[in-house]
This record gives structure tokens, sequence and C-alpha cells, in this order.
């Protein structure tokens, strides 16, 4: 995609990694594209995805098949697994370098509360904030699911208090995503569009996305 749009530069970066690595020009297939999808949606950091594919195809350069290409990004998804419940131990544990999600989920828990929003976004922000709070212990899985929702539904209140603002928006992200419409499968480009807009409307707003992909 492009480095102005995160959402696009993560599927990218996926595909340019696991081509690079493969050794060969390798075109994705649909099924490919939806495991980026599945990854971005379940807010799996890039850093991790990338640490399965390369422990994936490390372990296939000593194994007795190591002369045939791997042909799909599916070989790697069972790694990408294993790296994100390291990941998702780390969180927990409180031993990931840098990170601490009770801090950050404090932080986002802040911004919600202060953001100045309109009159159908400042209750829905205010809901999220109460339970983000409340919810700090919960495993970082059902954490980001939690976020997700908050911010679905958040994003929607935006979109009816700032119509013009979510039409502005739309046509930014619909012109920075041009390039890419012909490559990506429609399910997987709706997907993108969506994540772009929402990191927009509330960037707009002063705001992150809510997700622990963010940390």
């Amino acid at each position: 995609m492009t480095d102005a749009d995160p959402e696009g530069a993560y599927y990218q970066a996926v595909e340019e990694f696991f081509v690079a690595r493969r050794g060969d020009p390798l075109m994705l297939s649909n099924a490919d594209w939806l495991l980026i999808r599945r990854w971005r949606e379940e807010g799996l950091p890039l850093r991790i995805v990338l640490r399965g594919i390369a422990d994936a195809l490390d372990a296939h350069a000593h194994s007795w098949s190591r002369q045939r290409k791997v042909g799909s990004l599916r070989y790697c998804e069972a790694e990408v697994d294993r790296a994100r419940e390291r990941w998702e131990h780390a969180l927990s544990e409180g031993s990931e370098p840098g990170v601490d999600v009770g801090r950050s989920l404090e932080a986002l828990a802040r911004a919600l509360a202060s953001a100045p929003l309109g009159p159908r976004a400042r209750p829905v922000a205010a809901r999220a904030a109460e339970d983000l709070r409340r919810n700090q212990a919960g495993r970082p899985r059902d954490v980001e699911a939690e976020l997700q929702a908050h911010e679905a539904a958040l994003v929607d209140a935006i979109r009816a208090d700032e119509p013009e603002l979510a039409r502005e928006v739309e046509r930014s992200v619909e012109l920075a995503l041009q390039p890419y419409r012909s490559r990506l499968p429609a399910r997987v480009m709706a997907s993108v569009r969506e994540q772009s807009l929402r990191r927009e409307l509330l960037a707009r707003q002063g705001l992150p996305r809510l997700s622990l992909f963010e940390i």
C-alpha cells in the first residue's frame, strides 16, 4: 500500500517479507490475503506475524522437504499462532519489554473520557472508558475483542455526528487505496478500507485506534 496508510502497509509488509524469505516471486492467493486479514482484524502486531513466518521458513530450510518451495502463506499459519501465544503470554505476565497493558488501557480510557466528541459519540466513549478501567485484568485476546467492539460503536457514532467529515475521510481513503483495488480480493479490500476509515476518523478526534495492536 502506501506509507501514509498504516492499514494497507500491514498487508504489504507481510506479503513482501514472505516473498523475500521464500526466495522467488510468488503471487499470494485469495486464501493467503484472507489469512492476513484475520491476523490484522484480530489485532496481531506485524512484528509477531513476521516472527512466525520467519520461524516457519527457518524450520522448512532445515527439513527433509527443503528442496520444495513453500507454496502458500498458510504454511506459516501454525508458527504465527505459536508466536501469538508467546506474545499474549508475555503481555499477561507483564514481561513484554516496554509494555504495560494496564497502563496502556488506562491511557486509552483517559483519552476517551477527554476527547472533544459530539453528542452521539460522547456517551459511547464514556461507556468504553468505564469498561476499560473495569476489565484490565482480562486475557489479551478477550481485551482485544472488547476494544474492537467499542471502537466499532464509537466510529459509528462519530460518523453520525460528523457526516461531512466522514465523507471527506472516505474520499481520502478511497484515493489512497486506489492503486491496490485490482490486487486484493474484494473482502480484503473492504476490510482495509474500513480499518483505514476507523483510524483516520479517530485521529481527527485526537484518538488512536482502540487496540492492543498499537502497543
